[in-house]
């Protein structure tokens, strides 16, 4: 696992699939997504190494339930202590109470989804003791008021989360940098890709400096303009 500095209060955890991100708020830590199954110690460990303890990260918030975002929150809340946070469509996957709906692959989809695939840990993951659900219009404590926006479309309890204090945007799924040119894109495997679409346009009308993905390169300037032109382009 990677661990990159975006800003002074703001760390990427790449996983080989997939990535989360560490926002500081003094000595106290919030993680946004939680990557693979078995990446629980691997988040231990990147805290540590930041020079702070497993415990100081007090929350992780889940963008959605999909196994690289989500597979490795219970094992790490189990270390930490964190509470679990997820929107409240998406609560019941993530605590394992039913499977969750497989995506509406396009296509094209198939393959790139066949080969990240690949690497993917096997087995069940480690559930949360406890899942906090959360709505849309919510803020949340970390970053002068994290706001949670509902965002389905990869997902019906997709969300994304909105430091107006920073102008940091957590996107999730709902938008990508392309592995190839590292343009942005929307998110791909959707459950509703139309529904993604006007997902995407409400995330545009933020005034977002940093866009943070949950697969690809970050926006660490101009995030706004670069949304609204992916919003124009569609």
């Amino acid at each position: 696992m990677d661990v990159i500095e975006l800003l002074p209060r703001l760390h990427l955890l790449r996983f080989p699939v997939g990535q989360a991100y560490l926002w500081r708020d003094g000595s106290e830590l919030t993680l946004i997504d939680a990557g693979t199954i078995g990446a629980g110690r691997a988040v231990a460990a990147a805290v540590t190494a930041l020079g702070h303890a497993p415990e100081d990260v007090r929350r992780i918030v889940l963008t959605h339930f999909h196994e690289d975002h989500a597979g490795g929150a219970g094992e790490f809340a189990a270390l930490s202590g964190a509470e679990v946070f997820a929107h409240h469509l998406d609560a019941p996957f993530v605590r394992g109470e039913r499977p969750g709906p497989p995506p509406l692959f396009e296509d094209w989809e198939l393959p790139i989804h066949a080969q990240a695939a690949q690497h993917l840990p096997a087995g069940e993951p480690v559930r949360p003791r406890r899942v906090t659900p959360v709505s849309d219009g919510e803020v949340l404590e970390f970053g002068g008021g994290a706001q949670v926006i509902h965002v389905p479309g990869h997902t019906d309890g997709s969300i994304a989360l909105f430091l107006p204090d920073d102008g940091v945007l957590f996107t999730g799924d709902t938008v990508a940098a392309s592995p190839v040119d590292g343009s942005v894109m929307p998110g791909v495997f959707n459950l509703d890709k139309s529904r993604l679409l006007a997902s995407l346009g409400r995330l545009a009308d933020l005034d977002a400096e940093v866009a943070c993905f949950g697969h690809g390169e970050p926006v660490l300037g101009g995030a706004f303009a670069t949304l609204r032109e992916l919003v124009g382009a569609r």
